[in-house]
């Protein structure tokens, strides 16, 4: 089965489909203005249109590993975001661990593995 990337550049592939198994890159805000709960509520709203486009929803996810720039100042804080978020039922394996950031002012990135369908 062929290897389908969608969003590419020369340096990565923000989608990538292979066996029903969908990858994407590490997602983060555009804004980095917005507190912690912004930034996760779009962060999550990126992976929602990513996932839809690649024939996928946020209930087919499998794993999401999660980078926050301070955990102790801010996992409460994604957290309501996030419980908010995942589909009843259908939460998915979670990793969650302090990073430094590219930005100072990014606070939050996942990057997400889901089936399609």
């Amino acid at each position: 089965m062929a290897i389908q990337r969608l969003h590419s550049n020369k340096r990565l592939s923000n989608t990538v489909i292979h066996n029903g198994v969908v990858y994407l890159a590490g997602q983060l805000a555009n804004n980095h203005e917005g507190d912690i709960r912004a930034q996760t509520a779009e962060t999550l709203a990126n992976i929602d249109a990513l996932l839809a486009e690649a024939g996928s929803d946020k209930s087919q996810i499998l794993s999401v590993t999660i980078y926050l720039k301070n955990i102790e100042a801010d996992f409460a804080g994604l957290n309501e975001v996030w419980e908010a978020w995942v589909a009843n039922g259908h939460a998915p394996a979670r990793a969650c661990v302090e990073a430094a950031m590219f930005k100072p002012s990014l606070l939050v990135e996942m990057s997400v593995v889901a089936v399609q369908g």
